[in-house]
This record gives structure tokens, sequence and C-alpha cells, in this order.
């Protein structure tokens, strides 16, 4: 009876033996003890900065190609808080006649500004009303301004040059040259180049010497 049971003991002995040693062995194959850091962190996005960098034309040429007519169709959504006529009276907001170009929260004296518009600081330049046009609380954070902003760069630009005919401002900045077709680049390559000879110009150049010749010849043989 004795037997039997250090056998049964021995076996169980062993089993845990075994199973510790495969514990440990697949700790060591699957690296159980903790994560094992990726090789390469994330995903990479191809062209994500190239879609940040082409946000559409400048403000420059918005302006160039905006107008002051749709500028006052799209200023109608500010008629309720402005007026822009010259002394026009001052309602929820400021009147705004001849608001480019003026200190930002400063241009009409005695309206009371927010702290966060008067304290801001610079003048109201096209770039910056552009900025306030696309969102005032961005631009100022804590301004008494409620409107939520104009998404589209054409209606603020076009905002912008109905400011600029009610009371004038500083010159539009000038937009970027245009790029060079590529059917022009073409041409250029093919042009000639100074100072190098142009294929044909010396056949061309010996029929012309050859003409007074054959007309002198004529004349003589009259």
């Amino acid at each position: 009876m004795n037997d039997r049971m250090n056998t049964i003991f021995g076996w169980i002995l062993f089993s845990g033996i075994i199973a510790l040693g495969l514990s440990s062995l697949s700790t060591k194959v699957f690296h159980g003890n903790g994560m094992e850091r990726p090789e390469q962190l994330g995903y990479v996005i191809q062209g994500a900065e190239e879609t940040g960098a082409a946000a559409g034309p400048s403000l420059a040429t918005l302006l160039a190609a905006g107008s002051a007519d749709a500028g006052q169709a799209i200023f109608a959504k500010c008629a309720a808080c402005h007026t822009i006529a010259q002394g026009g009276a001052d309602g929820i907001g400021p009147n705004l006649f001849g608001v480019i170009g003026k200190g930002i929260g400063k241009h009409e004296p005695g309206f009371a500004y927010s702290s966060a518009l008067s304290g801001h600081g610079g003048e109201w330049t096209f770039e910056n009303l552009d900025h306030w046009l696309k969102s005032p609380r961005a631009f100022a954070d804590g301004t008494k301004m409620t409107f939520a902003g104009l998404s589209s760069g054409e209606d603020r630009a076009n905002v912008i040059l109905y400011l600029l005919a009610n009371g004038g401002g500083p010159a539009l900045p000038a937009p970027e040259a245009a790029a060079a077709p590529e059917g022009a680049a073409a041409a250029a390559e093919g042009a000639a180049v100074e100072g190098q000879p142009v294929e044909g110009a010396a056949e061309a150049g010996a029929a012309a010497a050859d003409a007074p010749v054959a007309a002198a010849n004529a004349a003589t043989g009259n």
C-alpha cells in the first residue's frame, strides 16, 4: 500500500515539475512577462501634410477675385447688430464705417467693447479681419460677439471688400504670380539660346546672299 502511495505521489510531483517547465518555456517563447514594444508605432498616413498645405487660394487671391456687391448681400447677416453707413448709430455691435486699418476694439469711441477684443492689440488688417470673420471666438476668446463665423473664404473676402468700400483702408495685397503653364515651359525649352546658331539660319543666309547676284545677272542680260 505504501509503495502504491509513493508511486502516486511520485507521478504527481513529476507532473508538477513538467508543468512548471512548460510554463517557463512558453513564457520565454511567447514573451508572456509583458507587452512587447512594436517595431513601428502606429500607421503612417501618407499625404497628410500635403492636404494641410493645400488649403485653397490665398486671401490676396480671393480679394482680387472678390466683389463688394457680393459682400453687401452677405453683410445682411450682420445688419441685425451693425450699421455701416458713415455716422450710423451703434447697435448691439459698433458702427463699422471705416473700420479697416483702425485699432482692434478701439475704432468706435464710446462703444463698450469686451476686454477680450479691446485688449487684443493690433489693427484690423485684411488678415485679422479674415480670421475674425472665420471665427470671432477663436480670434478673441471671451468676445461678446455671438456670430459663429463664415466658413467660406470667398464670403469672408467679399465682406472685407464691402467694408473697404465703406470707409476705405489700405491698398489690397497683390495676389501671388500664377505659375507658368506647362506649354509655355515646353516652348521655352525649344526656343533658341542667345549666342547659338538657329537651325536653318545658315541656309536662309546663303539664299539671301545669292539673291542679289541673280538679280544682277538678270539686269546684265537685259
